[in-house]
């Protein structure tokens, strides 16, 4: 039996893609350029990019490929059904920076206020999987107004997922979430979740309950700003790491913090060449450290003389100001920075500076960052006030920091370390692999007048002159005791070093350590102190 067919008309197949082709284009086009052109400079009047402009700051130029661009939301109800814009309101997909995969999503506030629904949610999740799957570091460009109401309860359970996978993906892969609007409620939890915060100033803020409601529950007035924004959180609660002034400052940062972290958990941090000679000597060191004990000096300066070329990135830099913590480089390397400030509060350690070194230490631990401790701590501070809030166990949270990092970890003890806080600053007997003291150092459980008047109060009190006597055992206890030679005889210090030759030392030590392995014990997770 023949069978016979149709005849082929050649032409109208590929004409028929090539008008299917001109309606993907003209449907592409649409998404691209979001609702219209008044959304859009009504976002630029705001002093804010829109949300692909955003990704093209951070991005390498022509990188970024998009995810469910023409995802379109399938709820109804409250006029939802006759306003169905492409993409819903979130821009996701994956580029590169300097070269280097990085995932990212973008809330489009021109769309339903940036407001998260069902489809909206999902595309998130879609990009959280896949950063995780493909070990990349994940940026989330913050502006949008919360839950959106319409959707009810389906927009809560959306944020349900972004938690649960900011959760899962902690300490796997860098996590950043960069605040440029609003962010309200719930919302705000996942930028919590993540390991760094950034803001700008008048332009975003982070709160639970807003100003109406604040108003409303306590009587107390106040603005958006005072509530949550950048400068509030980047001084007074600690919630944001990075604050500028302008969106374009801060997603170049962004850029720049991600030159210093690694992928993921597995890999190393980037390396670079560094022109800065590993040898290099610093003799303004000598002068920049005063020997006597009670004289203020700036320790970002002290790291500055020793880090490749004086670069290093501060975080938290105006939270906690008595502890520094930083990420630069030495001899190309990336290593991680905690440092006593004596230029605030004497460098103490209180609440607030234990919780942020604490972070600081468990995220470099995390993603395999070498540790190097500067110390100069007179102790934790005292008072009513710290001991109510819980200085105890605050501490303690730095302490199980230290103790649980397996990274390489140096110590460097620049002039005093007195008792607790000399321990908890990544001590030997905590585990630190190195410790090196400069010859101005003076460890001791306390300082050398304390120490005299319990040690000697009797002889001091029975003398004909105390206060000579007072003074004469305060230099016969340091004499004694609190000799820059005293923990190194026996065997708490590694070596004592010419602070000129400190960048030397620290580059050698950290080259030995590079291969540097160790293990904890089989458990679920640890019960860190909260």
């Amino acid at each position: 039996m023949t069978m016979t067919t149709a005849p082929v008309q050649a032409e109208a197949e590929p004409a028929d893609i090539r008008g299917r082709v001109a309606d993907l284009r003209g449907i592409r086009a649409q998404a691209l350029a979001g609702p219209s052109e008044k959304a859009t400079a009504a976002q630029h009047a705001k002093g804010k990019l829109t949300a692909r402009e955003r990704i093209e700051s951070l991005l390498d130029p022509g990188s970024f490929r998009e995810v469910e661009q023409l995802r379109r939301h399938r709820a109804s109800g409250f006029g939802l059904e006759a306003k169905r814009p492409y993409t819903d309101g979130v821009i996701t997909g994956w580029g590169t920076v300097e070269g280097r995969t990085v995932f990212v999503y973008a809330h489009d506030f021109r769309i339903f206020g940036g407001a998260l629904g069902e489809a909206h949610a999902t595309k998130i999740h879609k990009i959280m999987d896949m950063a995780l799957a493909a070990g990349a570091p994940l940026v989330s460009l913050n502006d949008g107004a919360g839950a959106r109401i319409q959707e009810g309860v389906s927009a809560l359970a959306g944020y349900g997922g972004i938690f649960q996978r900011n959760t899962r993906a902690s300490g796997v892969i860098p996590q950043i979430s960069v605040m440029l609007g609003p962010c309200a409620g719930g919302a705000a939890y996942s930028p919590a979740l993540t390991d760094f915060v950034f803001m700008v100033r008048e332009t975003s803020q982070m709160f639970i309950t807003g100003p109406d409601v604040v108003k409303a529950v306590t009587g107390e007035e106040i603005t958006q700003n005072g509530l949550g924004g950048a400068d509030v959180h980047a001084e007074t609660s600690g919630v944001c790491h990075f604050a500028y002034d302008d969106e374009e400052t801060c997603i170049a940062e962004v850029r720049y913090l991600l030159s210093l972290l690694p992928q993921n958990n597995r890999e190393a941090p980037p390396r670079v060449s560094a022109a800065d000679p590993a040898d290099r000597r610093s003799d303004v060191l000598l002068d920049l450290v005063p020997v006597d004990g009670n004289r203020p000096y700036d320790m970002a300066r002290v790291i500055e003389e020793i880090v490749d070329d004086g670069e290093y990135l501060e975080v938290h830099e105006r939270w906690a100001q008595n502890i520094i913590c930083a990420l630069g480089r030495l001899d190309g390397q990336v290593v991680g920075v905690v440092a006593n400030q004596p230029q605030t509060l004497a460098g103490v350690l209180d609440i607030e500076a234990s919780e942020k070194a604490a972070r600081f230490v468990q995220m470099c631990d995390a993603f395999s960052i070498p540790i190097v401790t500067f110390l100069d701590v007179p102790g934790f501070l005292p008072g009513v006030d710290q001991e109510h809030g819980g200085i105890i166990r605050h501490g303690a949270k730095l302490l199980y920091a230290y103790c649980n990092a397996t990274v390489p970890r140096i110590s460097l003890i620049v002039r005093k370390a007195y008792g607790g806080a000399y321990i908890v600053m990544d001590s030997q007997s905590i585990g630190a692999d190195l410790t090196y003291a400069w010859p101005t150092n003076e460890i001791a459980v306390m300082g050398a007048d304390g120490a005299a008047n319990v040690i000697f109060r009797r002889q001091i009190a029975e003398s004909e002159d105390p206060d000579a006597m007072r003074r004469r055992m305060v230099k016969e206890y340091r004499a004694e005791l609190m000799h820059p030679y005293y923990a190194a005889e026996r065997g708490l210090v590694d070596d004592v070093i010419d602070p000129a030759e400190t960048r030397e030392v620290l580059i050698r030590s950290l080259g030995m350590l590079r291969t540097k392995h160790a293990d904890l014990p089989s458990r679920k997770h640890g019960n860190p102190p909260q």
